[in-house]
């Protein structure tokens, strides 16, 4: 079976590359369903937090390995025990890059959401485009994070990272009625946002535009998916009197002032991935067309591309945004 697989370089670096050898799928169970992948999608933070060692990136003793997210696949096979699916029927399903994917449809109890990748899964409507929803799962963290944020209507709301996670939770955010502000240091990010429309404004925070612009006490909620090691302290400054930070993965730890954050009384959250109901009101939302992904889609390249893709993710991150991997030839 080809997958996408996560190993060491000779040089001492991780690299990920397209592999035909990878282990079959055992025999299908009466509760399963079996897959044939038509697209995946590059999730930029999590697959790059691999290839460079990073803070949940598998250990050097568990390589080779896949990793992933983000399938659209067509359902070849069904259990006799599974109701809901039927054959021809096209998924996305929270499972790696791998040419075939066996997932339950029913949920299962007692994990956390992110463990819950067997059942993390929603029917697509056949008008959605399959590129698009190759990236339900950035996105749908991009949801989680806005309903975890709990966005109120006319609040000014600051999303810190332009990459995909960061514009789609600008655009949630709108679609919530939020003031929603987006910044980044890649100028190309931020004129893509603009060109959407979901956002009141953009900042440019290179060099000094972060002092320059981002007024103290100015946003309710701040949404940090950047993860600079010691803005700690200047996101609880830019937040109001009793206002919100999210701090999204990719970091080792959180450091900050005590006493200027019991001064404005701030609340720090965190997120865990994304269940079935952030998914399934994202497609909701894509297919009304409240949603635009096409503008941040930026490369679609065959799967055997994808070793050049996953070298300019390890060594040249902010040339890439939305990108998505054919696997129908």
């Amino acid at each position: 079976m080809r997958a996408l697989i996560t190993q060491p370089r000779a040089d001492g670096k991780r690299e990920k590359v397209l592999v035909d050898n990878w282990d079959d799928l055992p025999p299908l169970q009466v509760d399963e369903v079996r897959t044939e992948t038509l697209f995946t999608g590059l999730t930029n933070g999590t697959e790059r937090n691999g290839l460079i060692g990073g803070n949940y990136a598998p250990s050097d003793q568990s390589l080779p390995a896949g990793s992933g997210y983000q399938n659209v696949g067509r359902v070849v096979e069904v259990g006799s025990d599974v109701d809901d699916l039927e054959e021809g029927d096209l998924v996305y399903s929270s499972q790696g890059h791998y040419e075939y994917c066996t997932l339950r449809p029913h949920k299962l109890k007692g994990l956390m959401p992110h463990q819950r990748h067997d059942g993390l899964y929603v029917k697509l409507n056949p008008e959605i485009d399959l590129i698009q929803a190759a990236l339900f799962g950035v996105s749908a963290v991009a949801m989680r994070c806005c309903r975890n944020a709990d966005l109120r209507m006319g609040e000014r709301f600051l999303v810190i990272g332009g990459g995909m996670v960061g514009q789609m939770a600008a655009q949630i955010g709108n679609a919530m009625g939020t003031r929603a502000t987006l910044c980044d240091i890649d100028q190309r990010r931020l004129d893509i946002a603009k060109e959407i429309g979901a956002v009141e404004a953009t900042i440019n925070v290179g060099g000094d535009g972060w002092e320059q612009q981002v007024q103290e006490a100015s946003y309710r909620t701040i949404l940090d998916l950047a993860g600079v090691v010691g803005m700690e302290d200047q996101l609880i400054r830019a937040v109001e009197h009793g206002g919100t930070i999210l701090f999204i993965a990719g970091r080792f730890n959180v450091e900050y002032n005590f006493n200027l954050g019991q001064h404005r009384e701030i609340n720090i959250k965190q997120n865990s991935h994304f269940d079935k109901d952030d998914l399934g009101n994202l497609h909701r939302l894509v297919f009304r067309g409240l949603l635009n992904m096409a503008p941040l889609i930026l490369d679609v390249v065959p799967v055997t591309e994808a070793r050049q893709i996953y070298d300019k993710l390890r060594d040249a991150p902010q040339a890439l945004l939305g990108t998505v991997f054919d696997w129908r030839q």
